[in-house]
């Protein structure tokens, strides 16, 4: 009981410790200024945490974007259409992407990501790019987040009682009529729990992005646009602290935003979930 108590509150032990240790900062400028203000000037105690922000939420939002519709249809064939042999195939190494280290992943954008954006995607457009940018970090938070999706998408999909399926083929529904009228409305709360997860997933990624998003201070204007996201700011920056106590609280706030942000996203599609797991029943 102890120990169960104990890692409950581990969430809420690392909040008050970030609160406690963000309060110097908290109390040298607005909560309005240090959300809004995009002048990141340290040496000068001007710390603007918008360009961070939206370059999150620019990497954040192409993941989602791109992996949605790939994980969707991917979910749907596994559960409605595959052979088991196939399905039993596929996700172990559906489950693989979840093991490998996100350095691997930044790696792989840093050697194919970036030079294809460079060399392909930004001409196609009519721009140039260096390559990185915040749709490099997408791009690579997009297969990232492919495991947590899809498992969640065909967890939801099992949950949808079988004699729904078998009612809607004996009324003379083809297979892609039962899966669109029946399956996909049943398990809709579902599926935007999982693309609430993969965002939350997303949201807090470090390593991979850090590695080719290009990590300049400006709000980014559009994919092809270099980015600094929340998490590639402390990785970067904390070491650099120690003499400054008012930057190291800084950076911790950024730390407290991103988790009460992955708090929110994750409580929400706890919800959702319950709520489906109380219609299948």
């Amino acid at each position: 009981m102890v120990l169960a108590v104990a890692f409950s509150l581990t969430f809420f032990l690392m909040a008050v410790g970030l609160i406690v240790q963000s309060w110097p900062i908290l109390k040298a400028s607005s909560v309005r200024e240090l959300l809004l203000s995009d002048v990141w000037r340290p040496h000068e105690e001007r710390f603007g945490f918008l360009p961070f922000i939206l370059g999150t939420l620019w990497v954040t939002g192409i993941s989602v974007i791109l992996a949605i519709p790939l994980c969707l249809l991917t979910a749907v064939f596994l559960s409605e259409y595959a052979h088991r042999r196939i399905r039993e195939a596929v996700m172990p190494l559906v489950d693989l992407l979840a093991g490998i280290p996100s350095v691997i992943y930044g790696v792989w954008g840093f050697l194919v990501i970036v030079p294809l954006i460079k060399d392909r995607i930004a001409p196609a457009f009519g721009t140039t790019s260096t390559g990185y940018c915040v749709l490099a970090g997408g791009m690579v938070l997009a297969i990232m987040i492919f495991p947590v999706i899809i498992n969640v998408m065909l967890e939801v999909f099992r949950a949808v009682p079988h004699e729904m399926r078998t009612a809607a083929l004996a009324l003379g529904a083809t297979r892609w009529q039962m899966v669109k009228s029946v399956v996909l409305r049943k398990a809709m709360p579902g599926i935007v729990a999982a693309c609430v997860l993969g965002f939350s997933r997303a949201f807090g990624e470090t390593m991979a992005v850090l590695m080719v998003v290009g990590n300049r201070v400006k709000i980014p204007k559009s994919p092809f646009d270099a980015g600094y996201p929340l998490p590639a700011l402390i990785a970067n920056k904390y070491g650099e602290t120690a003499s400054d106590p008012l930057y190291a609280s800084a950076l911790l706030l950024s730390a407290l935003i991103l988790l009460g942000v992955v708090f929110g996203f994750n409580a929400l599609a706890r919800v959702i979930l319950v709520r489906v797991e109380k219609l299948a029943q």
